[in-house]
């Protein structure tokens, strides 16, 4: 057995005598040329019990049972030790790239720096290895590569590094945090496949962490699903996708949005529990209803005809070059639909969404709402229509203002642009907005670092419904939750438009999610719309062979992977 982690505990001293128990009493096995995947929701533990092995910890955690790497207990291994077991024999790959890569080094001095410092190499010979190391997980031109800096390199070419780094030195396990969650579904895919290739080319093992039971149906061989630092349940992958004992997996692998049929709501995390209950006490449940059809006559309430943005690059001593981010869309937006913008990162979908908005200014084309042209507005006049057309961004964590509480960020909006008739009038409406996204009056004083990602992304939600928008941009908005809370942002999404008739663009490279919420489909590539139809027509029969291989990258789980 190359790993066995034995009733490992982890808690995290709290101050005052408190203590925060993480994990509680995990135990299982990595075998040799074995991929375990390790899967639950944001907070169950799982992050914590795989940087438990190397001890990754921060001072603050205390750790007790076993973990066994070869016989040996890495609990009770010296700080020299376990230096010298990081980065050659159990190497880490993390969800975000930018923040593992140091953005002041060339990608080749960071690969360099392991091979000499744990295989004793010249930095000649490392160099030479390095970039055979970036051939290997496929970056283009490596040579010319190694020179570059991180912020050079796309999100999917980031993590490629990372994994070359891993590797370096040849591992017998590698430890997976979470390495696809921020990338677009066929980076995704590459992703997988190389981490499979390099898995068998180096007969190494794979402790593989995620949230998404879909996702590691196509690389695990076992699979642990934890939930509040306990196990539910452990098993080989085809039976914990074929018969799964524990409600909580059934509920994991069903709260996802599927590509087949339309609900009009998800069920989440608990009311699958709930659902399963009330089938073993043998009482009637309600099937979830299909979504209702928009109304084909609803107005007009945005039109985008010919946008276009491009951004001028520095080519050479004194020239410069054109970019066109975005060429040419053209799509209406009806009161109450929403509209999907898919693609993959660098298609141009994000920027045609900030261009609607004048938060990059365009180069061509017009945005009529109301019967005016967005861009063709004067400071005064488009600060007045910008309280008609907000947006959400990617990244909760981000958004919000650390130094301002809750109620601070609702009211914010609303003095500036005057709404309400005093504070009073303006606190009452943004408790109100607060229980609207599910959020208890308790929230209105605390700070952002006190939620979770997918509370933060309910608060700036309801930051955005203090101006009565009548659009609302949606940027990626649910593409870094774990499913459960995907599933609930995405219904109360679909509430709020229910309730106040909004009409939404909803970006996002996930078809699955897009299916789910949307009425009308744009598919960008390289700045240009290369179709457009119906949620339903596109999913059911694209037209472009692009189209086609963002539909073929989404990952289907075990059944259809085998």
């Amino acid at each position: 057995m190359l790993l066995s982690i034995q009733d490992l505990r982890v808690a995290f001293r709290m101050g005052k005598g408190v203590r925060a128990e993480a994990v509680k009493g995990v135990s299982f096995d990595i075998p040799e040329n074995t991929t375990v995947a390790l899967v639950g929701e944001s907070g169950s533990g799982k992050s914590v019990t795989a940087m438990s092995v190397l001890n990754l910890l921060p001072d603050n955690a205390e750790r007790s049972g076993r973990v066994l790497w070869q016989g040996r207990d890495l609990l009770q291994a010296s700080l020299a030790d376990l230096q010298a077991l990081r980065g050659k024999e159990i190497a880490c790959v993390f969800q975000d790239p930018m923040s593992s890569l140091n953005p002041v080094f060339s990608v080749g001095q960071q690969l360099t720096e392991p091979l000499m410092k744990h295989l004793g190499l010249s930095r000649s010979q490392a160099t030479t290895r390095a970039e055979e190391l970036l051939g290997e997980v496929g970056i283009p031109e490596p040579r010319r590569r190694l020179s570059s800096h991180p912020h050079e390199m796309s999100g999917g070419q980031q993590q490629r590094v990372m994994i070359a780094m891993a590797l370096a030195c040849e591992p017998r396990l590698l430890i997976a945090d979470e390495p696809t969650t921020a990338l677009d579904v066929t980076i995704q895919r590459q992703i997988l496949e190389l981490l499979g290739k390099l898995k068998t080319q180096h007969r190494m093992s794979v402790l593989f962490i995620s949230h998404d039971l879909g996702l590691v149906g196509e690389i695990a061989d076992q699979v642990v699903v934890m939930r509040n630092g306990i196990i539910r349940e452990q098993g080989p992958v085809a039976r914990i996708f074929e018969a799964p004992q524990d409600d909580y997996t059934r509920a994991l692998l069903a709260c996802r949005p599927s590509l087949e049929g339309n609900p009009a709501r998800l069920m989440v995390i608990d009311d699958h529990i709930a659902a399963a209950s009330r089938r073993a006490a043998g009482q009637a449940e309600a099937e979830a209803r299909d979504a209702q059809a928009k109304d084909p006559a609803a107005p007009v309430v945005l039109e985008v005809r010919s946008l276009a943005k491009s951004f001028w690059l520095k080519q050479g001593l004194f020239g410069k070059r054109e970019f066109k981010a975005v060429q040419g869309v053209n799509f209406q937006l009806r009161k109450g639909h929403t509209l999907g913008v898919v693609g993959e990162s660098g298609s141009g979908k994000t920027t045609m969404g900030l261009t609607l908005l004048r938060l990059h200014e365009p180069t061509g084309g017009e945005v009529i709402f109301d019967g005016q042209n967005l861009l063709k507005l004067g400071d005064r006049e488009r600060q007045l229509m910008r309280r008609r057309i907000q947006i959400v961004f990617q990244n909760p964590y981000a958004s919000l203002n650390p130094r301002f509480t809750i109620g601070q960020t609702l009211l914010e909006p609303m003095v500036i642009h005057g709404i309400g008739t005093d504070t009073a009038d303006r606190e009452q409406r943004a408790r109100s907005l607060l229980e609207k996204v599910g959020l208890d009056g308790r929230a209105f004083g605390k700070y952002p670092h006190e939620f979770s990602g997918g509370q933060r992304q309910r608060v700036a939600i309801a930051r955005c419904l203090t101006l009565n928008p009548e659009v609302l941009v949606l940027d990626e908005a649910v593409s870094a939750l774990d499913v459960s809370v995907q599933a609930q942002v995405l219904n109360l999404l679909k509430d709020l438009q229910d309730e106040f008739g909004l009409a939404y663009v909803f970006i996002s490279h996930d078809l699955a999610v897009v299916r789910f919420i949307s009425d009308e489909v744009l598919v960008m590539k390289d700045g240009v719309v290369v179709e457009q139809a119906s949620a339903a027509q596109i999913l059911a029969a694209p037209r472009e062979d692009y189209t086609k291989r963002l539909l073929a990258a989404i990952p289907r789980g075990y059944r259809a992977a085998a």
